[in-house]
């Protein structure tokens, strides 16, 4: 018989994504619509392993749609990795009677829901990270932020870099995904793009191709490097300043890119996917991924979810080349 859930738990692992907190309020409300009691757990599996656990209301959820972060911060836990400490969360649940947990963060943060959904507490994932690197789904959410707030701190470089006639190196976060980068690279005009899916050019003929540029009447360029790539943004800004005499300049923007207020389209999906996990968890659904998917929000078994691979997308790599000419 389907186990009847009374009370869910919601926790958020990892890095921090923007739209993590409307996926949060989602999950509340959508519980509370079918008469679920809701627990927050602060600080990830930290919190949950410690009891660090509370009510929520509806109230407790007010006015935090348009924050950026979570409210029920977050944090990465070494001793979860174990299996001692997979127990400890188990038992915690019990002790709360948490009959449903769901999971916003990444691939690792699944990794600790299958381990509590093999221990009998039923849980379901959302993918919450800013690098798109899941690949049982074509949206994570903070993704749609990042990529907007990378973009226009882009756009306010290739100002300045234009003015001095300089060469600019911009990094930007993805951890081993470069979907930033190819985004950034395509929307923000770069004349490369550097990816650790890739085989990127050389330094060489990066060089040459700057030098090119510049024999053709260009003053400026903007090459994008993901974090990933295994490049160093300010090694390699240096040597094309030694060799080209082009002034060079690198930015790393860093965490710049997982704060901010969410966009619509990192509400709207964290706001349905919230909803959607409420529903697993009442129909007895457990360690489940939400995904979405050709349009539509579908779940996944976590184990298949995980097992899976996602490629950099040819066309768009292609596209970036040929627009970059």
């Amino acid at each position: 018989m389907t186990k009847e859930i009374n009370t869910i738990g919601v926790l958020t692992s990892g890095g921090d994504a923007p739209g993590m907190n409307a996926a949060i309020r989602s999950v509340v409300r959508a519980a509370l619509a079918k008469g679920m009691k809701v627990v927050g757990i602060n600080r990830g599996y930290n919190g949950l392993i410690s009891g660090d656990i509370h009510e929520m209301t509806s109230k407790s959820v007010s006015d935090i749609i348009q924050r950026g972060g979570t409210i029920l911060h977050t944090a990465r836990c070494l001793e979860f990795m174990e299996p001692q400490g997979q127990q400890r969360g188990a038992d915690m649940c019990k002790v709360f009677g948490i009959d449903g947990l769901v999971v916003i963060g990444g691939d690792g943060s699944f990794k600790g829901a299958e381990k509590l959904a093999n221990l009998g507490i039923n849980t379901i994932g959302l993918p919450g990270t800013i690098d798109l690197d899941i690949a049982c789904t074509d949206y994570t959410i903070g993704f749609d932020t990042a990529v907007n707030t990378a973009m226009e701190a882009i756009d306010k470089i290739r100002d300045t870099s234009t003015s001095h006639e300089r060469c600019s190196i911009v990094e930007v976060m993805g951890r081993d995904a470069g979907y930033i980068a190819l985004w950034t690279g395509i929307a923000n005009g770069a004349e490369a793009v550097l990816l650790p899916e890739k085989e990127n050019m050389s330094t060489e003929a990066l060089i040459r191709m700057i030098i090119e540029n510049r024999n053709k009447g260009k003053r400026h360029n903007l090459i994008i490097n993901a974090e990933g790539s295994n490049l160093d943004s300010v090694k390699l800004a240096k040597k094309i300043e030694e060799v080209t005499g082009i002034s060079t300049r690198a930015t790393i923007l860093g965490h710049l890119q997982r704060g901010g207020s969410p966009t619509a389209v990192d509400r709207m999906h964290a706001s349905m996917m919230g909803a959607f996990a409420v529903d697993l968890l009442a129909e007895g659904k457990s360690n489940r991924v939400v995904a979405y998917k050709d349009g539509q929000y579908v779940d996944y078994d976590i184990n298949e979810a995980l097992d899976m691979k996602k490629s950099m997308s040819d066309l768009r790599y292609e596209v970036s080349r040929v627009l970059s000419i």
